[in-house]
């Protein structure tokens, strides 16, 4: 397993990270997502641990802040320190019928932070995450609320998820002009068969170095093998019952046509191919893995040590592109004289007379 640092921080986390959105389950979209006991998610856990993930993410609202309890009882059933762990969860939807149960204004969140830790049973949350886009709310309110859990001990690191380049950018320079705590990452959708985000935001978190979690890694599942042309919908997968993320089929198929040979010839499935590529991206901090059996996680875990060539990735790149769109088809074609190392540039001997 490899580590890198969370974001532009000295804190150092597995490149994989285990979600818990499969603990407990619950009713409605829950119970679709994963139903994992405490028993199971202890062996989830363990097995994590022993293949040397120390990242755990939860949200509040995830089996309607089961999922937290689960978590919290697992460490403290397996024994494991808690300085050993990193945990990562999350503030921002409704978790109540009040008018104020949702969002991120500074009352929500000092109301989410003190439920989230009684629930994981500890002092502190290591890194506090936004976990959607509130339109009402300035963003300065919530950083400022953030900034003042950082200064009280309950939040070491801040994050946001789900948002758009520019709040993040205006975001970023709130929190420069203000002195207040800066988003150290951002968890966002990005796969093989999803690569939206490299239009405007992978640039900005490259130019930031802010850190990127990558939720939904195989695409709701659709990139574990399960799925074909074929067989849109088999049996015991999630997005058969909850199709979530929005995916372009027929581009995905292209994606997984590629895919399969690559599989073959490193004698492994498809979601690990798909995972080690995600792995292989330098903007990316950690890659969230989700698992409901032992057997799953472990082919994940297993993604960590694949090394793919660089004609496979050559391969993987060119059918997963994305379709030009404005303005950047345009931005190369205007550099092309800047970008060209036969132009002279100062303090260059090019340059000189």
């Amino acid at each position: 397993m490899q580590y890198k640092t969370l974001g532009n921080t000295g804190l150092l986390v597995s490149h994989l990270c285990l979600g818990c959105m499969t603990f407990h389950g619950g009713s409605g979209m829950w119970k679709a997502i994963g139903n994992v006991d405490q028993a199971g998610a202890d062996d989830l856990i363990k097995n994590s641990i022993d293949g040397g993930i120390n990242f755990f993410d939860t949200a509040d609202v995830y089996s309607e802040g089961e999922s937290e309890k689960t978590l919290g009882q697992s460490l403290k059933n397996l024994g494991i320190a808690r300085k050993d762990v990193v945990i990562a969860s999350k503030v921002f939807g409704r978790v109540g019928p009040g008018r104020n149960d949702v969002g991120a204004s500074r009352g929500h969140i000092m109301d989410g932070i003190d439920a989230s830790l009684r629930r994981l049973q500890t002092d502190y949350i290591d890194l506090y995450q936004i976990h959607g886009n509130d339109a009402i709310t300035p963003i300065e309110e919530t950083l400022r609320a953030l900034d003042a859990l950082v200064a009280s001990g309950k939040v070491r690191y801040i994050g946001v998820s789900n948002w758009q380049a520019w709040k993040i950018a205006k975001a970023l320079s709130i929190s420069e002009f203000r002195n207040l705590a800066r988003f150290d990452t951002l968890q966002a959708y990005y796969s093989i068969a999803g690569r939206d985000i490299e239009r405007e935001i992978v640039p900005l978190l490259e130019a930031e170095k802010t850190g990127l979690l990558v939720w939904s890694p195989l695409a709701g599942g659709l990139l574990s093998g399960k799925f074909s042309r074929d067989n849109q919908k088999p049996e015991d997968s999630r997005r058969s019952e909850f199709d979530f993320p929005l995916v372009d089929k027929e581009r995905a198929w292209r994606i997984l046509d590629v895919i399969a040979p690559i599989a073959k010839a490193h004698n492994c499935s498809a979601a690990r191919i798909s995972l080690a590529w995600l792995l292989a991206k330098p903007v990316v901090t950690s890659v969230i893995i989700g698992a409901k059996r032992p057997d799953q996680l472990h082919d994940n875990l297993a993604a960590a040590d694949l090394k793919l060539t660089a004609d496979e990735i050559r391969q993987l790149d060119e059918v997963s592109a994305l379709p030009p769109e404005y303005p950047g088809w345009m931005l190369p074609f205007q550099s092309a004289n800047r970008l060209d190392p036969s132009v002279a540039r100062p303090g260059t001997l090019s340059d000189q007379k």
